[in-house]
């Protein structure tokens, strides 16, 4: 793709968005006060407005590989403490997807140099579920069900977080793990069941 054909768009684009509405960039330079929070997969075939029909303004997203949450990533959390306590959103969204290449790597045996101490956060989702990842006999089936204790996981180290439970107690935020099915187009909703997860530890995270 050339460059150039990037900027043409973009003018396509603000003609098309003045045509419909002359105040469009006006209102949008004002402000934002978006609902979700998403936090999704770096992975260019995962875009976050356009798989759930939304636009600018509507959510704010942070995007890494594997939709990882890690304590010890300073970008994650400082993403998470700006939507929640700044922002006020309502709804924190996990979204990993199928296919994921980062969780297929974690799965493999090998030395990825500078990507080792991200893929062990998956690798220690493997390990806290190995009993059940190790029930499964299909591979593909291995790997789906991977991505989705990823996003459980992932979702859990959301709640551990201060800002969240600050904001749970004080108006009921909501935390979701999604996935995205790159097969079909669709979004699951993984219904999680946080409260039956976190009964016997939420005691030792409980920081509000």
């Amino acid at each position: 793709m050339k460059l150039d054909k990037i900027f043409e768009k973009n003018s396509a684009w603000v003609s098309e968005k003045l045509n419909v509405d002359p105040d469009y960039f006006t209102n949008m330079s004002k402000g934002q006060s978006p609902e979700i929070l998403y936090v999704g997969c770096s992975d260019s075939r995962v875009s976050a407005e356009e798989l759930m029909g939304l636009g600018p303004g509507d959510v704010f997203v942070h995007r890494n590989i594997a939709n990882m949450v890690p304590n010890t990533d300073l970008s994650s959390m400082s993403v998470i403490d700006y939507a929640v306590s700044h922002l006020k959103v309502k709804h924190v969204v996990v979204c990993g997807h199928y296919y994921c290449g980062g969780v297929k790597a974690a799965m493999e045996s090998a030395d990825l140099g500078i990507l080792n101490p991200w893929l062990r956060n998956i690798r220690d989702v493997y390990r806290t579920h190995r009993a059940e990842l190790n029930g499964i006999t299909d591979e593909e089936a291995k790997y789906k069900r991977l991505v989705e204790l990823n996003v459980q996981e992932q979702c859990v180290n959301v709640i551990k977080t201060a800002s969240v439970q600050k904001a749970n107690n004080e108006r009921g935020i909501l935390v979701h793990g999604w996935v995205f099915d790159i097969h079909s187009g669709k979004l699951i909703d993984l219904k999680i069941d946080f409260g039956k997860i976190l009964q016997d530890i939420m005691e030792i995270y409980r920081l509000a």
